[in-house]
């Protein structure tokens, strides 16, 4: 009893005796009694199943309502109830010798209020009766196992419900009584392990033939073996007097060193139960008490062999058997009383044994028993930090990170952090800072906490195998492990997490803040995205154009015209090139004038429609090369770039900015040239005045004085305030003033008043002339004057003629026909006639000839045109101001009637009065002096 008694004890089953169901009066319950002769038991499907001496099945469901019915004539002596299907297979016999019979009961039919037996065989093993010592029944239904006291083993296959559908024959021969049979299924093979008093076999019943193997060459008594469930791998328990064997169907497994005799062994839910005689006074426990026990006592004791501690332990009278149901152990003794034995719950039970444990710090049976247990694992991090602080206040540090370690993901990272803040101990900090990574759980703080150590310890292989190892999935903050890694001076680590994470700022942070690698930052731009390659760009573009010009231009060309990202990195949006707003760029040049300029000129180039900005920005450029440089022919070449770029049709949006530049410049050709593009004609004399050009003065008259007149009055004022002879242009401004008539004589005397130079012989010719042209003007004045008196005598007899004297019509031809005029005719006083179906069929008016109809209305329109005219003052203002004689503007005004009130009829009435045929008269009148004109 060695091994008993190291094992630890608990108390994890509390013990009742089963008691009969209180009755209506509510007296004390008498403890539950079984019908005398009980001899086999079993368990399954809600009931107790019992079978006695008399013949009779007993069925004991959880109301303790005991029912019966006779399954054999004298006796029964085996039962097996499958678990997963109501079948009952007994054994028992109808008459007296030797002739076992196997009946098969179906529990869910009835045949006259019992079961319906579906089978009925004799259990002999060839011709030789025997008697029966063991039976078992695969849960499918398709194996069924007998074993004889003679050594044999008889084995049905198939359907064991029905004799039609299965077949029977001896597996086993021996010399040995069988004692214990059981099936294993472990997916589709089956195999049949037969023990008896000296050996154990083993028979693969899946393979033709039922190979078998011998496992060991002791057996055991009856009763004796189980077979234990999963989480056992269900390995075949086999319990002798010195030891309990456990076995595999090729192969013996672990033994344990239970000393005793063996009555019953069960397997319950992880639990190996023993039955075994008590031939000692038992242990010091508080299961025995304190005396001695008798030598017909049995102890039951309850293992757990993981764990290695015994669950529970007490002492029975004569134990008849023990079965589970219901979640319970029942306890069967001969005296028909029945023990209930029910589990504790699991945090009673642990809370019970871990206050023990802990107090003899045995926390690595505490930890097995709650996995065992399947204890939560909030519950298991619990021990564990107990555990790792048992350690740790031992001083074992190791040992006790490795206990904090299991704790990840429950117990708060800071409570072990803060105990290995210690220098002594940055070690153990590490390696629980390394697994809170590996799961993920690490914040930012305990990434460079980590790091922190690395860089610390010096470790730089540690430290590029935590950085380097997760290809597939990262377990710290990027991002902070690359500011931990920089502040460190690990730039190659910190560069190398930024470069594979992507995190480009940080990388060309590093290459061109701390390690100034200017060239590879370039080249690590030109290989991103386009969308990230333009943002960095500006944002280190003046950095690297400090540094590397010539690569920064080239890149930014690329960029602006045609970006591709180097290095195969284009993804399915990146077949065609992207290109960048080359004016955004501009700042990048600064102080790199040069690179500035080719940079320019290749946008101009290679892209024509580059931002205005572009253009605006080379042409200062060249403006300001072309004013600083000595050298003359360099400087012309300069001067014929900055003027062809200005003729290139690009300024005519921002025709003032280029202006103000060629101003602030002195760049004389450009300035006139938008002068001219402009058509501020004006601006380009002054500029010759200025300068005191009067050749050109004269010019840009002549070139311009056809689109602009004021210019010939600019220039002869221009001459005229100067004190110096100028004649010969005065005379020629002269000329071309009296040619085009652009002043008036007096002005222009007024003019050259102011110059002391100008004598009158400088105006002579200009003056005779100006009088000839204005006596010639009078005589035809007077000449018109003179025709318009006599037309307005003639026009004025003849009204008085249509007025006073009757009109005689001669007309003999019809105007509109040219046919003889016959009655009924229409006749007119402008003197035409007209038949009066034809005068109906072509005149658009009653009262209006057709004839003079259209040169009628012609002189209407005038009228009325002339009438919107009269109150147009502004349009007058304009005129009179803008014309050289505004004589002749109010003349024209005065003549349209517009000073006049003048009011027309256009239509007479039906009933004429003298007053309307007046107004008619003036009518005809009016337009027969526009037709004589």
């Amino acid at each position: 009893m060695a091994a008993y008694l190291q094992w630890r004890r608990f108390v994890f089953f509390d013990r009742e005796t089963v008691k009969e169901p209180s009755g209506p009066d509510g007296a004390g319950a008498k403890p539950f009694a079984l019908p005398p002769g009980i001899a086999v038991c079993d368990s399954g499907r809600g009931s107790l199943v019992f079978g006695d001496i008399l013949s009779q099945i007993w069925f004991l469901p959880r109301s303790l309502q005991l029912s019966s019915f006779q399954a054999y004539k004298l006796r029964v002596t085996h039962l097996y109830q499958l678990k997963q299907h109501s079948i009952l297979v007994s054994v028992g016999e109808d008459e007296e010798g030797i002739n076992p019979l196997v009946k098969v009961w179906n529990l869910e039919k009835r045949d006259g209020g019992n079961p319906l037996c579906t089978r009925i065989f004799p259990a002999i093993p060839g011709n030789k009766p025997t008697v029966v010592s063991c039976l078992t029944v695969h849960e499918n239904l398709n194996f069924m196992a007998i074993g004889f006291a003679d050594g044999s083993v008889v084995l049905t296959k198939g359907d064991i419900t029905r004799d039609r559908h299965s077949k029977t024959q001896i597996l086993h021969e021996g010399s040995y009584p069988v004692t214990g049979l059981a099936f294993r299924q472990s997916g589709k093979t089956t195999h049949l392990f037969v023990v008896t008093t000296e050996n154990i076999q083993s028979y693969m019943l899946s393979v033709k033939d039922y190979p078998h193997l011998e496992l060991d060459t002791h057996g055991c008594g009856l009763r004796c073996s189980s077979l234990s469930d999963p989480s056992q791998d269900l390995q075949f328990i086999v319990a002798g007097n010195e030891c309990v064997y456990l076995y595999q169907p090729d192969e013996r497994g672990p033994c344990f060193a239970f000393e005793g005799q063996k009555l019953i062994v069960h397997w319950y839910r992880g639990y190996l139960i023993i039955v075994s005689k008590d031939r000692k006074t038992s242990p010091k426990s508080e299961f025995a008490g304190n005396e001695a026990q008798n030598s017909d006592k049995q102890v039951l004791n309850i293992y757990d062999l993981c764990n290695k501690f015994i669950a529970y332990s007490s002492i029975f009278d004569d134990i008849v058997d023990v079965l589970a149901e219901w979640g319970s152990l029942y306890v069967l003794t001969r005296d028909g009383k029945i023990h209930v034995l029910q589990e504790k719950d699991t945090q009673t039970k642990l809370e019970a044994c871990n206050y023990m444990l802990f107090r003899k710090n045995l926390f690595e049976m505490a930890i097995n028993l709650a996995k065992s247990h399947h204890l939560d694992s909030d519950g298991l991090s619990e021990i564990f930090r107990q555990y790792g602080d048992h350690l740790y206040n031992k001083g074992n540090h190791d040992g006790a990170i490795q206990q904090y370690i299991r704790t990840i993901g429950k117990l708060e990272p800071s409570y072990v952090i803060r105990k290995f803040l210690d220098a002594q101990r940055i070690h153990n900090l590490t390696a629980y800072l390394q697994m809170l990574h590996l799961q993920s759980l690490a914040n930012a703080d305990h990434t460079t906490l980590l790091l922190n150590c690395y860089t610390k310890l010096k470790d730089s292989s540690k430290l590029e195998e935590f950085i380097k190892t997760s290809e597939s999935e990262v377990h710290f903050d990027v991002e902070t492990a690359i500011k931990v890694l920089r502040q460190a001076g690990y730039y190659s680590h910190a560069v190398y997490l930024a470069e594979k994470h992507e995190h480009h700022e940080w990388y060309l942070k590093i290459q061109l803040e701390d390690i100034k690698n200017y060239q590879e930052a370039l080249h690590y731009i030109g290989k991103l995205p386009f969308e990230q390659a333009e943002s960095n760009m500006k944002r280190y573009g003046k950095i690297l154009m400090h540094h590397v010009p010539n690569e920064t231009t080239e890149l930014l060309k690329i960029l602006c015209t045609d970006y591709r990202p180097s290095g195969g990195n284009e993804g399915p949006g990146m077949l065609e090139g992207k290109k960048a707003n080359s004016e955004e760029f501009i700042p990048v040049f600064a102080n790199n004038s040069r690179e500035l300029k080719a940079f320019l000129e290749h946008m101009t180039e290679v892209q024509a429609d580059s931002p205005q900005g572009v253009y605006d920005t080379l042409l200062e450029l060249r403006l300001q090369n072309w004013a600083h440089e000595q050298d003359e022919q360099i400087k012309e070449k300069l001067h014929n770039e900055a003027l062809t770029l200005l003729k290139s049709g690009r300024f005519k949006t921002v025709f003032d900015k280029a202006l103000v530049l060629c101003q602030m410049h002195s760049f004389k050709d450009g300035v006139l040239y938008l002068y001219e593009q402009g058509k501020l004609f004006q601006q380009i004399m002054h500029y010759h005045m200025q300068n005191e050009q009067y050749k050109k003065v004269i010019e840009v008259c002549e070139l311009y004085g056809d689109q602009e007149a004021c210019l010939w009055e600019q220039a002869l004022g221009y001459f005229a305030r100067k004190e110096e002879n100028c004649k010969e242009y005065i005379a020629a401004v002269l000329k071309h003033i009296e040619n085009k008539n652009l002043m008036p004589p007096l002005l222009v005397v007024q003019t050259l008043a102011h110059n002391s130079t100008a004598t009158l012989s400088v105006i002579k010719d200009y003056l005779v002339n100006k009088l000839q042209k204005q006596s010639r003007q009078i005589e035809q004045d007077e000449q018109r004057i003179q025709k318009y008196r006599e037309e307005t005598m003639r026009i004025r007899l003849e009204i008085e003629e249509l007025k006073a004297s009757p009109k005689i019509f001669q007309k003999t031809k019809c105007s509109i026909c040219t046919s003889a005029l016959e009655l009924p005719s229409v006749h007119f006083l402008c003197g035409h006639s007209f038949h009066q179906h034809c005068f109906e069929s072509y005149s658009e008016s009653d009262s209006e000839c057709p004839t003079c109809m259209p040169e009628n209305r012609k002189v209407m329109d005038m009228i009325r045109a002339q009438e919107q005219k009269r109150d147009l003052h502004d349009q007058f203002q304009h005129q009179l101001k803008c014309s050289n004689d505004g004589f002749s503007v109010v003349a024209d005004y005065f003549g349209r009637g517009v000073f006049n009130k003048l009011t027309l009829i256009t239509d007479l009435p039906s009933g004429k009065t003298a007053t309307t045929i007046e107004a008619g008269l003036q009518r005809e009148l009016l337009i027969h002096t526009k037709r004589s004109t």
